[in-house]
């Protein structure tokens, strides 16, 4: 788990631009000492991931039902001293690299998550509730910031409360998994996105937890 934990806080961060190595990111996380060349944000993404999956890892029973306010203690946990705001957002946001407009209402966007958060309960497979936690809560894009994070967290949750292999996304192309999601935001095509999660399962299972 250590050291699932160090490459997921490695890669989705450098999903969402940062700059730390792997090599950093061990060091970091281990020693507690940051990388010269590297702004202090960098750091402090790494180590907000590593506590995110951290707590869900020590308090997995709470994910067993998904709600609004769990998403929204996720969130709080993944942007941590980043100066991002809580809870709801109250103003339109973009998205780059798409012409996908989320919705603009608070009120609009809290009845979308919690038709998600139904969804996912009702839902029986695991991987089918790890799925739509991840690629909903990024489609709705509830919070200013840190939503695709928020996502990858929740859909970690999810499995493990589940008695399933969380995934690291080590070997994930930070390109292909943009695309991924972008197709589901403009065509509602999840099966590529699909596709990409399932490989990473695969991978999680044979570097992670596979025993011989």
């Amino acid at each position: 788990m250590e050291r699932l934990i160090i490459e997921f806080s490695w890669k989705s961060s450098q999903i969402e631009g940062n700059t730390y190595t792997l090599l950093e990111t061990e060091v970091l996380i281990k020693e507690s000492k940051e990388a010269a060349g590297h702004k202090k944000e960098e750091a402090i993404m790494i180590l907000d991931h590593k506590n995110a999956l951290d707590f869900i890892l020590k308090n997995n029973n709470e994910f067993k039902k998904i709600t609004l306010g769990k998403i929204e203690h996720v969130h709080s946990m993944i942007t941590k001293n980043l100066g991002i705001p809580r809870n709801i957002r109250k103003s339109p946001v973009g998205v780059t690299g798409t012409k996908y407009k989320p919705l603009d209402n608070e009120w609009q966007i809290k009845e979308a998550l919690e038709k998600s958060c139904a969804v996912i309960n009702s839902e029986e497979d695991v991987f089918a509730k790890s799925i739509i936690s991840s690629i909903m809560v990024a489609y709705v894009q509830p919070f200013e910031d840190g939503n695709k994070r928020t996502a990858r967290i929740l859909s970690n949750a999810v499995l493990l409360v589940n008695n399933s292999c969380p995934l690291s996304y080590r070997s994930a192309n930070e390109a292909e998994y943009k695309k991924a999601v972008l197709l589901f935001f403009e065509q509602n095509n999840i099966s590529y996105f699909k596709k990409l999660f399932m490989q990473q399962y695969e991978f999680a299972v044979d570097n992670y937890f596979r025993f011989v």
